[in-house]
């Protein structure tokens, strides 16, 4: 419940312009830095209720109890009574999206086996070899260094090293359960597509607001180094001294 209340009073905190406002939001200008920095805030906020998928009418109410309220006006509704709804409503949106990111998801991992070829773990895990590797494979405990491309199951990119055009580092135990299991099937070298269900991956809370509940993520990962982790823990020789 303590989220919810944060995120409500985020939201409301920079909707109370807009919703106070005679203007269609759509319409404000962004002239200022202040504006835009509003903007930018309330563009973040927001990408938070699309785990409720709000209809125009929804938003329209919301609007209107922030604009009630910060005009000190009377409730329409007993407040007593609908703020304990609050948290049963977050939740009921927020489950029907998972499940319908997830059954979207799981027709798209079965496309993927059938068209592509792909090899589809016990944990449900698929994936497809782009390019085979010869050097080492990882462990969970070991540290890799990889170039990925994230994308959601429609395409979307919501994280990507290779645009980013910096590769990355990390011990492959610390990251989504789908890259652990999954780039141990790598080698130092190698290429692989993975399709990671929701499960193995963020599961249905997801990773507002890029990456919402209960979605399948796909990845291609590219592995170019597996460092021991008995070797990652060591520490750096020192510098030979100048003479």
């Amino acid at each position: 419940m303590k989220n919810t209340w944060v995120l409500l009073s985020l939201l409301v905190s920079v909707l109370v312009l807009s919703a106070c406002s005679k203007n269609d939001p759509k319409k404000i200008s962004l002239e200022s830095e202040d504006d835009k920095t509003f903007y930018a805030m309330g563009y973040m906020l927001g990408g938070n209720l699309q785990r409720l998928s709000l209809s125009d009418k929804e938003l329209a109410a919301l609007y209107k109890g922030v604009a009630m309220a910060a005009k000190n006006e009377k409730s329409e509704v007993d407040m007593a009574v609908y703020q304990n709804r609050i948290q049963e409503v977050f939740k009921a949106r927020m489950d029907k999206v998972a499940a319908k990111e997830k059954e979207a998801g799981k027709a798209f991992i079965e496309k993927f086996i059938k068209d592509e070829g792909a090899t589809k773990t016990e944990s449900g895990l698929a994936y497809k070899v782009i390019k085979e590797g010869t050097g080492a494979t990882p462990t969970a405990e070991d540290v890799v260094e990889v170039h990925y491309h994230g994308t959601l199951a429609d395409g979307t990119v919501f994280d990507s090293s290779v645009e980013r055009g910096k590769t990355i580092s990390f011990p492959l135990n610390r990251v989504i359960k789908g890259w652990t299991e999954g780039l141990q099937t790598m080698k130092e070298g190698g290429k692989t597509k993975f399709v990671i269900p929701s499960d193995l991956a963020y599961g249905e809370a997801g990773a507002p607001p890029k990456i919402p509940g209960g979605a399948t993520l796909v990845f291609e990962v590219e592995l170019f180094k597996v460092t021991k982790a008995a070797d990652a823990n060591k520490p750096a020789a020192p510098a030979p001294k100048k003479k």
